[in-house]
């Protein structure tokens, strides 16, 4: 049974997500794997979320314990033993902590890098604000949300229940080569967005063939409260 290769808490995770090319993904897509969709449509989404209480190999790393995440991701499925598992692929993650970029790269050929980042969480009397911000090439881009402070289950069947209810990472050794990992942590409740500004350079952060979702509109946006997670040691398929 493989153990845990990484332990935190996920917290107040922004979705903004938008529906997509497939072919625009393809180049991305892990061996043995294959978009996932959700009513016929392609999905990627830009989130950004607290990692807290992290601990590495069950060990906490001074300085790299709370911090901030945003990440670029699609979703794809891959057939094992006649089953169906539901996972996630990583365009890019960005953290503010540099040795946290350098150990996911080279552990599980993640796509991280590494950018000065900050958050803020507001509570007004009925209301709650999160953000995230992340600095590239002297621009700061943000992503932030209105919602009430009240989170509620996921519908089944819903859009968010298919954004977040993925249990699996994949990422592309090579062309031939696939890393897979579970990610164990139980199902989330949401918050339903009121309001929400994201103001992202999309070219210039993941390349010209996503710059269009700059000025899209996505399709959802909400928040899941996160909680505790396990990110298991990967295997290659």
């Amino acid at each position: 049974m493989a153990r845990s290769f990484l332990e935190a808490e996920w917290n107040n995770l922004i979705m903004a997500n938008y529906a997509i090319d497939p072919a625009l993904l393809l180049p991305y897509l892990p061996h043995k794997t294959e978009l996932d969709t959700f009513n016929g449509k392609v999905y990627v989404s830009l989130v950004g979320f607290m990692f807290e209480k992290t601990k590495m190999l069950g060990f906490r790393i001074p300085f790299h314990i709370n911090f901030e995440e945003v990440n670029l991701r699609f979703y794809v499925r891959f057939k094992d033993d006649g089953e169906w598992k539901r996972g996630v692929v990583f365009i890019k993650e960005i953290v503010p902590r540099i040795a946290i970029s350098v150990v996911a790269n080279v552990v599980y050929k993640e796509k991280y890098v590494y950018m000065p980042m900050s958050h803020f969480l507001r509570l007004d009397n009925d209301e709650q604000t999160i953000g995230y911000a992340w600095k590239y090439r002297g621009r700061w881009n943000r992503l932030e949300a209105i919602t009430a402070k009240q989170s509620v289950p996921m519908k089944p069947g819903s859009e968010e229940e298919f954004i977040a209810e993925h249990y699996w990472g994949y990422s592309r050794h090579s062309a031939n080569i696939t890393y897979e990992y579970a990610v164990q942590h139980p199902a989330w409740e949401i918050y339903p967005v009121k309001n929400y500004t994201i103001d992202c350079d999309f070219a210039t952060l993941y390349g010209n063939a996503f710059g269009f979702l700059t000025n899209a509109e996505p399709t959802s946006v909400f928040i899941a409260k996160g909680s505790r997670v396990a990110v298991l040691s990967k295997r290659t398929l």
